[in-house]
């Protein structure tokens, strides 16, 4: 459970640094957006590193990777409706009910044994 909360809170912080400068910095020039996504990412890292570290073993790599995908997706659902006001189309939310179908193909069936730690 610690590493798909680290993995939640980090994915905020990155989508914040990738898409936050479109609603509240568009009128920066683009080097002062680089600069602060960066600082942003930073902490992205500080809890998407330890977040890995602590799952796999727990997960394989290959799902840490698609937890973490799902997440990003569904933050960003929430983040581009309550901070850039977009609704979600019809064809976005097949889009991404086909996504969580790929989710449950990787999960679904026999579990992947992680690997030794």
């Amino acid at each position: 459970m610690t590493t798909v909360v680290l993995l939640a809170v980090s994915n905020i912080f990155m989508t914040f640094a990738w898409y936050g400068h479109l609603k509240f910095l568009h009128d920066k020039p683009l080097w002062v957006t680089v600069a602060i996504s960066w600082g942003i990412a930073f902490f992205e890292y500080c809890l998407m590193v330890p977040a890995n570290r602590l799952g796999y073993g727990k997960f394989t790599g290959y799902e840490l990777k698609i937890i973490q995908e799902v997440i990003t997706l569904v933050v960003f659902v929430g983040f581009a409706s309550l901070v850039l006001g977009e609704k979600l189309r019809w064809n976005y939310a097949v889009s991404l009910g086909l996504i969580f179908l790929a989710v449950y193909f990787a999960f679904g069936f026999k579990p992947a044994t992680p690997p030794a730690s």
